[in-house]
């Protein structure tokens, strides 16, 4: 019934393997649950603009990833995007298909705007059309069935053919799966068992029984990839890991193999379809090339990216805020470092206009300290660090040997609980048994109560200790990439954050994406206790920095959920528990503040009830996250303080003087704009692509295999964020902007930096993010593609 494998030229054996390759490289990682972070879920098309983007999507995906039409005229009639914006957006734009004026713009949005042609269809999609039978809903279903337990981490109780690869699992799978033989596919599970041993001869065999020509196959392969949803970026996932680690993975190539042997099926199950399908094999041949309607809504985005720049310029130069009054010989009684997170923004102003000794500083938020972490009775390594570098650290909270064991014991107790309370047969005795016993516990969970918190964790310490150079190396490091090289308060809180929902899988998600979706406190309580240690003191003040003997640092953890702030004062002794709870007043004050201010954007809020949604079961928007997003900023604090940025901006500390070598420019360039951009990005194309790079309704979410969320009892994984963290239930509460990067620093240096780091330079010049020059706190220039700059604050907005 089926082809069989014929002969194939080493060329295109070539040929195929590179295209593979190519589309698995198009495909975002989806990080899994248990420590979310922000992807740019179009990582794979960065060397593009985002009309070619657009086109390549709308083929693969059948996915517009700009805002509809009608959203951009209605922004257009409210007069947020001006004709002023429009002119400027369309000047701006090189590409040769651009209108020829804004009369013509919006004439080519009314009449291409909503070309959506949905992608180009699968050997699947045309089955189904000929057969009458849902032929990708049929592979959605059992390919997800699979999936959900090869992937898992420990939800299931049993995994099938566990050690396999993905290709030699799913083959020991599916040849005893009748699903598509029920179906009506006859002698599937005989082509399975007859299909290659390894996943890259099933690929070429496929491909070649398909027709697949090699100018066809990269986006014909990105079709079938993304035909797998959330399976194939979880596949990405295990890729960006393990090449961290200096190995690989094949999960993507055994993903598309299985998709392949599919399509290869189906086309012999229904020959008719072999034309269609032929004229498919042609389109993806031909060359990608954005339409006119693409080409129109990817300016009219550009003239929203500048409506809102119009407005965070004339936010920069609204004169000094209040703590501009300060003179650079004040010091300070306390100041407060935060993550840039964009949370941030509003606790800082808060915190600031609480008293005027009160200084505040932005940096990322794992405190520049590469750790991996294991917690208290853990014996897992937590990386709390940006995913795009690798640990460095090794640390630790486990207790002493004694009530180690204890906790040990405990946590095991607690598993083998959970166990018996999902197993398939003692489930249902333990409901009929144990149900009563947790009468309280429901009662106090759809109440909302709060229960008591658990107590944090053993102060982390350093597996086998530093040397004093090496404490001395770290802190130095850490001081100059902060800009806390001198005038150091009296008191400094290192304040990591972290979210507090219930019920919620995607908890991770509001947690700090510098610390690989965990919280920030393990980072700020490592450098608390590193910069207070008097053999760091000593070796820093060997180099050139004095930190005053008085000066104590402080750890805490900022509750983004409930605006609290909970001090972990390790090591500082009785004597400062007076000044401490002066501080924690301090911060309660700005909390109330910020609780009153959120109150006004989140549904059904008050300022007294914003804490409540921390531990209600039934909250899908327990607080906004990050969306709004919309600028990062590096520059000193003058720049910005007391000025409101809405909570739309990552404020990142950094005087450009003191950074010999622009060392930490270059760090600030190819971390923390890097980790800022995934973030708006993933807002952007979860507001935008909800279907495809959005993770669905939170009201129908399962979770599947510890690693993601599906809707209902089966089928794809949703990846990316869900509608109700981007979306009220009438409208976006994310406006979608590429990012504004303000840097205070000289263009040249800037230029140095990008031209160093050819993938950073590619978001800039390829329109995925927005870079300014700031001087003294006011927009000089506008970077344009090219390493050049267009100089002017008036200039810089229009260019």
């Amino acid at each position: 019934m089926f082809q069989k494998q014929s002969h194939i030229i080493p060329a295109r054996v070539s040929d195929i393997t590179r295209s593979a390759e190519a589309a698995a490289r198009a495909i975002p990682p989806s990080f899994p649950l248990e420590a979310t972070v922000a992807v740019n879920p179009f990582l794979g098309q960065i060397s593009e603009s985002l009309a070619m983007a657009s086109a390549r999507l709308m083929r693969v995906a059948g996915v517009r990833i700009t805002r509809s039409p009608e959203d951009y005229v209605l922004s257009m009639h409210q007069g947020e995007i001006t004709e002023t914006d429009l002119a400027e957006a369309l000047e701006a734009s090189t590409d040769p298909q651009k209108p020829a004026g804004v009369a013509e713009l919006k004439e080519a949005v009314s009449a291409h705007g909503d070309d959506v042609t949905g992608p180009l269809p699968t050997i699947a999609d045309l089955a189904a059309a000929s057969t009458g039978i849902d032929w990708p809903s049929v592979i959605e279903k059992t390919v997800g069935l699979w999936a959900a337990g090869h992937f898992d981490k420990g939800q299931a109780l049993w995994s099938p053919a566990p050690g396999l690869d993905v290709f030699a699992a799913w083959r020991a799978w599916a040849v005893h799966d009748l699903t598509p033989e029920i179906a009506g596919l006859a002698g599937f599970c005989a082509h399975v068992s007859n299909a290659p041993d390894t996943a890259q001869r099933a690929i070429l065999r496929a491909s070649e029984a398909i027709g697949l020509t090699e100018a066809a196959a990269e986006t014909a392969f990105h079709r079938l990839y993304m035909d797998l949803g959330g399976w194939s970026q979880h596949a990405r996932w295990q890729l960006w890991q393990a090449e961290l680690d200096g190995r690989s993975d094949t999960a993507l190539t055994g993903l598309l193999a299985i998709r392949l042997i599919w399509e290869e099926a189906l086309l012999a199950h229904v020959p008719g379809i072999a034309e269609d399908w032929a004229e498919a094999v042609r389109a993806h041949a031909a060359p990608i090339e954005p339409s006119a309607g693409q080409v129109a809504l990817a300016i009219l985005q550009e003239a929203a990216d500048r409506a809102h720049q119009r407005k965070l310029a004339h936010a920069l130069d609204g004169g000094t805020g209040s703590a501009g009054s300060k003179t650079e010989t004040d010091r300070p009684f306390l100041q407060a470092a935060f993550c840039i997170d964009v949370r941030s923004e509003v606790f800082r102003r808060a915190l600031e206009a609480v008293d005027p000794s009160i200084e505040t500083i932005g940096f990322a938020g794992f405190f520049g300290l590469p750790i991996s972490h294991k917690a208290k009775g853990s014996d897992v390594a937590e990386a709390h660090l940006p995913v795009l570098l690798n640990a460095a650290v090794e640390t630790t909270s486990h207790c002493d040997a004694a009530n180690e064991h204890e906790v040990r014991i405990a946590a095991r107790t607690s598993r083998a609980w959970g166990r018996f309370r999902q197993a398939a047969v003692s489930s249902f005795a333990f409901i009929e048994a144990a149900g009563p016993l947790y009468a309280a516990k429901l009662v106090r969970d759809a109440l909302g109560l709060p229960a008591k918190p658990p107590k944090p964790d053993p102060a982390p310490q350093v597996v086998g200790g530093l040397s004093a150079e090496a404490k001395t190396d770290t802190a130095q490091a850490v001081l100059k990439a902060m800009s806390m090289t001198e005038g150091h308060g009296d008191y400094v809180l290192l304040l990591g954050h972290g979210g507090h929902t219930t019920n919620n899988p995607h908890e991770s998600a509001y947690h700090c994406g510098a610390c690989g979706g965990y919280t920030g406190e393990v980072s700020a309580r490592v450098l608390a206790a590193l910069l207070n240690d008097p053999e760091t003191r000593a070796g820093l003040s060997g180099r050139g920095i004095t930190v005053p003997d008085a000066t104590r640092f402080i750890a805490g953890l900022h509750d983004t959920t409930t605006d609290r702030v909970t001090l972990y004062p390790d090591g500082l002794g009785a004597a400062h528990d007076a000044t401490r709870g002066k501080i924690e007043a301090w911060l309660d004050r700005a909390g109330q503040a910020v609780r009153t201010e959120r109150s006004l954007k989140l549904p059904g809020s008050t300022p007294n009830t914003v804490s409540a949604r921390a531990f209600n079961w039934a909250e899908v928007r327990p607080e906004w996250g990050l969306a709004g997003c919309a600028a990062f900023i590096a520059a000193p604090r003058t720049a910005t303080a007391g000025k409101d940025l809405g909570g739309r901006a990552f404020l990142h500390s950094y005087d450009w003087r003191a950074d010999e070598g622009f060392a930490t420019l270059e760090l600030i360039l190819t971390a923390p704009v890097v980790v800022a951009s995934w973030i708006s990005l993933q807002y952007y194309g979860s507001t935008v692509a909800p279907d495809v790079f959005g993770g669905g309704n939170k009201l129908i979410h399962n979770v599947v295999g510890g690693i993601g969320v599906v809707e209902g009892n089966g089928g794809g994984l949703r990846p990316g964020l869900p509608l109700q963290t981007v979306h009220d239930g009438e409208k976006p509460v994310h406006e979608p902007l590429r990012l504004s990067v303000m840097i205070e620093a000289p263009r040249e240096a800037i230029g140095g930096m990008l031209d160093r780091h050819p993938e950073v330079r590619a978001l800039f010049d390829n329109g995925w993010l927005h870079l300014f020059a700031l001087k003294d706190g006011k927009i000089e220039a506008r970077y344009r593609p090219g390493l050049s700059w267009c100089v002017g604050s008036d200039q810089a907005i229009k260019a």
